[in-house]
């Protein structure tokens, strides 16, 4: 469902979900300069094979630039475009706050923060399988 109505959100954009949270991750302060691949999968958690394909189409429409990263050639350094920034700013954020708004209409300043407090266990616990098939409770499954 967040997939489905976020991107309805941002449809008459040209984006997805997806493609918003990239232009996220890469509008944060600590993104000026860009960031790599590899180091934009992990934030992202999500598989480099699946960022790919979303980073090409990105750059293939003009929201991103890809260029050999000067510490390492081998890797590429993602970076937001002055395009990709207007879209995101001045379009996308926009929106994408309505559409927060909108979702969590009904919830109380309690509501979120017991909301997020449970996600953020949530994700520990799934963090916690994809570094080396422990259990929820960190103990070696059989």
């Amino acid at each position: 469902m967040l997939h489905k109505t976020g991107t309805r959100a941002v449809e008459a954009e040209g984006l997805t979900t997806q493609q918003w949270a990239v232009l996220g991750a890469l509008s944060r302060p600590e993104a000026e300069h860009g960031m790599s691949v590899g180091g934009l999968a992990s934030y992202l958690m999500v598989s480099r094979q699946n960022l790919s394909g979303l980073i090409s189409r990105m750059e293939r429409d003009g929201h991103l630039s890809a260029t050999a990263d000067g510490q390492d050639r081998r890797s590429r350094r993602i970076t937001m475009t002055e395009s990709g920034r207007k879209l995101w700013v001045q379009q996308a954020t926009p929106k994408i706050h309505d559409y927060y708004e909108q979702v969590l209409s009904n919830f109380s300043t309690d509501d979120v923060t017991h909301t997020l407090h449970y996600l953020l266990k949530l994700l520990d616990n799934m963090k916690r399988l994809d570094e080396g098939g422990k259990d929820a409770e960190g103990s070696e499954e059989d």
